[in-house]
């Protein structure tokens, strides 16, 4: 008995898909709240003189929110079920599927990513300077995160997208972005990987980062009388830095599992999950905890 053509292509979403594609909504749904957060205060501002001066970040906490939602939605394409889907619409263009996986692996590792964490590293900073004109966080602040993540950007093109004699000669796990294989069900799928090469380089950005964030975050401590800033700008750091390690870890398991595997699945879940919780973690603290005590004291 021949099995329908429309039930052959029938594939039930495995349980760590469908758990990142609900952590994606959730981050989304957050953001969305975060947004609503900024522009209420941007509101009240204008009319409260009070206010202005917790207004002053909103460009920066508006940037966050973008390169948050933008890392959250560009996960979407490593999903393998969308994987599936792609091959099913467009099965000879597999160079289009080579490329689309490039491009996420630039936005996620290149852009997004590095953005939200630039910024989250401004928000510290600034947060301890208590005279900041208005108008300097919202003429600066999108140039100063371009030029912090642009060698990092940069050099994520020049591994994705130019071919060297050097770069043909190395294991294909130093450059291969994309994956194709054949589930248990029998169906062929694609998953974007994340190159070894791009895994280096983000690498070194994470650490540079990371001893910016530790001095942004001691200076913080040293000059923050507030006992509950102090205990935010903490966690912060300390899940941040987490977070980048976990992700460090995964990137360079990435390669030992195959992604047919629940190794391979479990390894991929854990890198979303580390840069998932940081993101959480940035909106809370440094977007929508700040914001509702402005409005509070406002009363």
């Amino acid at each position: 008995m021949r099995t329908s053509p429309s039930l052959h292509h029938l594939r039930p979403i495995p349980a760590i898909d469908f758990a990142t594609l609900s952590i994606i909504v959730f981050l989304l749904l957050l953001s969305v709240l975060s947004l609503f957060r900024i522009l209420h205060l941007r509101l009240k501002s204008q009319s409260s003189h009070h206010l202005r001066r917790f207004n002053n970040l909103w460009t920066l906490r508006l940037l966050l929110v973008f390169f948050v939602s933008c890392w959250a939605v560009n996960q979407i394409l490593r999903l393998p079920f969308i994987g599936e889907s792609l091959l099913l619409l467009l099965p000879l263009h597999l160079q289009l599927h080579s490329d689309l996986c490039k491009f996420h692996v630039l936005l996620s590792l290149g852009v997004f990513e590095p953005g939200f964490l630039v910024t989250i590293l401004h928000l510290i900073n600034l947060s301890i300077k208590n005279r900041i004109p208005p108008e300097k966080p919202e003429k600066w602040s999108m140039l100063l995160v371009t030029l912090m993540i642009l060698p990092t950007f940069i050099l994520q093109i020049i591994i994705l997208f130019l071919t060297t004699p050097l770069m043909e000669k190395l294991p294909s796990e130093m450059t291969r972005t994309r994956l194709l294989y054949v589930d248990s069900y029998g169906k062929k799928m694609i998953i974007c990987t994340y190159p070894l090469l791009s895994s280096i380089v983000f690498c070194g950005f994470a650490i540079v980062y990371s001893l910016g964030l530790l001095v942004a975050c001691w200076r913080v401590v040293a000059l923050v009388i507030n006992k509950n800033v102090k205990v935010r700008i903490n966690v912060l750091g300390v899940v941040v830095m987490v977070a980048l390690f976990v992700q460090a870890v995964m990137l360079g398991a990435e390669g030992l599992w195959m992604p047919e595997n629940v190794g391979g699945g479990m390894v991929s879940l854990g890198m979303f999950l580390s840069v998932a919780v940081c993101a959480v973690v940035g909106e809370i603290l440094l977007v929508i905890k700040p914001i509702m005590e402005a409005l509070e004291t406002h009363k």
